[in-house]
């Protein structure tokens, strides 16, 4: 592992012709030293924080197997239309007040279009103007011209999550494709966006899948990779899985850092299981993080996080 690591720290690259198994076999505790040196030669100790708020709840039509929010399921959750742009706005300078330096707005359901999507540029605009907070936009399958119009507002990433591996991805969902995953990423590309793009440890997937989904990341030349950990929801048809272990997580993440050396690796939904927020993730390839208490992140707070990431000798990005 520390020879791979200055491999890859030189400038190599692991791809779909490398023998991938040593990330699986390999002592974990050499794989995480080896996955830090990568993150610190190669990223540095900046740290980065993203903050969400949910800008629209409940009744999508997709049939993801993980979500709360499909109308496929019957989880019970709180439904309502866009927000008003007072109170998305109000939420930003609250998470800006607080330190953070990525906002993104989510909105459940296969897409926002017309009269919503009106609204949200309208509160991207707001946003760029009354704030410095970098914006993230999480809105489904969009347009070339949708993604250019959320540029041209102020939003400089989408965010789009291939959940899986492309083997995996129809037991996870079926009202959409992985190939429409994949199209959707490169139109946000092709409309100068930046894209954070990752997926769900836990779901029942083989570590194959895993190696497959970092390999498609790193392929796609994704900028920010978030990593969730499956939260099993009653209601869903995914309610009754195990929980992946504390070691298979960490050993995820540093295969991830290995595969896409030089992008941010985002610890998500989930991460609260693990003591100290989590500290032994960052210590292990990762060196960004969704913080607050909101959606997938219940759990952690902004303090918290901020505190512990300096402990560990990161600088914040700002």
């Amino acid at each position: 592992m520390k020879k791979l690591a200055e491999e890859i720290r030189s400038g190599r690259r692991l791809n779909r012709s490398d023998d991938l198994s040593q990330l699986l076999t390999a002592d974990l505790e050499e794989l995480r030293a080896g996955a830090d040196t990568i993150r610190r030669e190669l990223c540095g100790d900046r740290f980065d924080f993203c903050t969400i708020i949910n800008g629209r709840s409940g009744r999508c039509g997709e049939d993801c197997k993980f979500c709360a929010q499909s109308c496929h399921h019957n989880t019970h959750v709180k439904e309502y239309p866009f927000l008003p742009e007072e109170d998305i706005l109000a939420e930003g300078k609250r998470n800006e007040a607080a330190g953070v330096h990525w906002y993104s707005i989510v909105t459940a359901g296969r897409d926002l279009h017309g009269q919503e999507l009106e609204r949200g540029l309208a509160a991207y605009r707001r946003l760029r103007k009354e704030t410095g907070l970098a914006l993230c936009a999480s809105h489904g399958l969009q347009t070339l011209e949708e993604l250019k119009a959320l540029k041209e507002a102020g939003v400089t990433r989408f965010h789009a999550n291939l959940e899986t591996s492309r083997r995996y991805f129809p037991m996870i969902c079926t009202s959409h494709t992985y190939q429409d995953k994949i199209d959707n990423i490169l139109r946000a590309k092709e409309a100068g966006l930046q894209v954070c793009s990752g997926g769900i440890l836990g779901m029942g997937e083989s570590w194959e899948d895993r190696i497959d989904m970092a390999l498609s990341l790193a392929e796609l030349e994704i900028d920010s990779i978030p990593l969730n950990l499956l939260t099993p929801i009653p209601g869903t048809p995914l309610e009754q899985v195990e929980p992946i272990s504390q070691e298979d997580v960490l050993r995820a993440v540093a295969l991830f850092r290995y595969i896409n050396p030089t992008a941010w690796i985002r610890m998500a939904a989930g991460r609260g299981r693990f003591p100290d927020g989590g500290e032994a993730l960052f210590r292990s390839g990762a060196n960004a993080a969704i913080t607050g208490d909101m959606l997938t992140t219940t759990g952690t707070s902004v303090a918290g996080d901020m505190e512990m990431a300096i402990r560990l000798g990161y600088q914040l990005e700002r």
